[in-house]
């Protein structure tokens, strides 16, 4: 059986955090919470349910998924699969199953959850999040050929596969940092629709319009850098 790790970055997420670890099946060997200096309950409320809890004082998602690596890399059996989750409750933990699904069947690299229209509850993906999606992925598609329809963050991938990566955003750029360097690897991947549901509290992202305007700007900056490399 493959051995999956999940990876929860989380900011103030005590309404929801419990929930998303008690939504995830049971076939996962570790459940990982970074707490990502939080002023609520977080911490408390993912130890209570179960999960493994880390401490990341440095604000930003990607600082958040870099703590939950180093802690894998510190493992004495590391993890087949590393699955990256929210905390807030949007994505479908129980959906899990149907992400790691192409890899453990198919051998494939790396597997996103997309958030495609029909099954998304409304309102749970806001104007600058859908239009910065469709901006990112025509101009990967554009200028790698990618085939990308998302930058959802419900994603699987092989723990080598994401070793080799060099994953090095600290902030809103670490998903499609991860995307541009499948691509540029070689990767193979596939895409798997998911659920998505309005989000417990309030984004810190898209939520805000300084947040929107940060991830947005880094977004077209790794795509761009990618670009020049070609």
């Amino acid at each position: 059986m493959a051995k999956i790790d999940v990876v929860i970055p989380a900011y103030n997420e005590a309404d929801s955090i419990s929930r998303v670890i008690s939504d995830i099946p049971i076939d996962v060997r570790d459940i990982i919470v970074i707490d990502n200096n939080s002023t609520d309950n977080t911490a408390f409320n993912a130890q209570q349910a179960g999960a493994t809890v880390l401490h990341e004082n440095r604000r930003g998602y990607g600082y958040a998924c870099l703590k939950g690596m180093e802690y894998l890399s510190h493992k004495k059996h590391k993890p087949d699969i590393v699955v990256f989750l929210d905390g807030d409750y949007s994505d479908y933990p129980e959906e899990l199953t149907k992400i790691v699904a192409p890899i453990i069947e198919n051998n494939i690299d790396f597997v996103i959850g997309t958030r495609v229209k029909h099954l998304r509850e409304r309102g749970a993906m806001t104007f600058p999040q859908i239009f910065g999606n469709w901006l990112a992925t025509s101009l990967m598609a554009l200028l790698f050929r990618a085939k990308f329809t998302d930058l959802g963050p419900f994603r699987a991938i092989k723990y080598d596969k994401l070793l080799d990566l060099q994953m090095e955003d600290k902030t809103y750029g670490w998903t499609v940092e991860m995307q541009l360097k499948a691509l540029r690897q070689n990767l193979t991947y596939t895409e798997i629709p998911v659920h998505y549901r309005n989000r417990i509290g309030q984004s810190k992202v898209s939520g805000t319009i300084k947040g929107a305007i940060f991830a947005g700007i880094k977004i077209l900056v790794w795509i761009f850098k990618y670009s020049v490399k070609k």
